[in-house]
């Protein structure tokens, strides 16, 4: 049987008719996706530990419209200026989760690992990941609980594979391989972790720190781009 089925699509709905002749069926998508783009130059195409602003692609909820319940899925209510928890904020209770979970593994720094190393790999696997908003972040945090700028800044100018010393080359080095994929985490990274001075919680707090912007960097990447930062984007974290 041949399909004469047809499809015609405008900015906000897609309007599909079979081959049997039914009426048109409209599916309603969503009002901005087509709109919601940077301006031509706007997007910053260099890693920077500068702030950036971030777009999404689809469209926030509308802060006027906040519930209780979305703001608990904030954890900090200033975090309703941002555009990217404001999209997140959609599904408020798996934002909550996704929200203490990043602050148990980035804040919870009194044991393991310092606070400094687990920017830093944060910062590595969004290098390696190449999501230039998620590495301006973490890199300048790791730049303030450091007070290392130019190891930093040559991890974002010349890459993962750029010279360090043995600590950060082995936390570094563990944190893209396992971005890269699970498996190509080796015994030899958390043998070279060891040697470098880490005990076994900080290990682990290297593995969390990489594990956790590995999902958060998709994430962002699947839903909008960085762009010149703007006056009312609060850090995406």
């Amino acid at each position: 049987m041949t399909d004469t089925s047809t499809t015609t699509t405008d900015a906000a709905t897609t309007t599909t008719t079979d081959a049997a002749g039914d009426a048109p069926v409209r599916i309603l998508e969503h009002p901005g996706a087509s709109l919601r783009r940077a301006q031509d130059g706007a997007v910053p195409l260099a890693f920077t530990q500068d702030e950036l602003g971030w777009l999404p692609w689809l469209e926030p909820a509308d802060e006027a419209t906040l519930t209780e319940r979305q703001y608990a899925g904030l954890v900090d209510r200033p975090r309703a200026k941002s555009d990217y928890f404001r999209l997140l904020v959609r599904d408020p209770d798996i934002l909550r989760a996704r929200t203490l979970t990043d602050k148990d593994i980035f804040y919870n720094a009194a044991d393991g690992l310092g606070r400094a190393e687990r920017e830093l790999a944060a910062a590595a696997t969004s290098r390696f990941n190449g999501c230039i908003f998620c590495a301006s972040v973490h890199a300048r945090f790791a730049t303030h609980h450091s007070k290392r700028h130019d190891d930093v800044q040559r991890l974002l100018d010349l890459g993962v594979d750029a010279e360090q010393d043995a600590v950060w080359r082995a936390v570094i080095d563990a944190a893209v391989a396992l971005a890269a994929t699970p498996s190509r985490l080796a015994p030899e990274h958390l043998d070279a972790l060891r040697t470098a001075g880490l005990d076994e919680q900080a290990v682990s707090d290297v593995i969390h720190s990489a594990a956790f912007f590995n999902w958060a960097n998709r994430l962002m990447l699947s839903l909008g781009e960085p762009e010149e930062p703007r006056a009312d984007e609060v850090g995406a974290r």
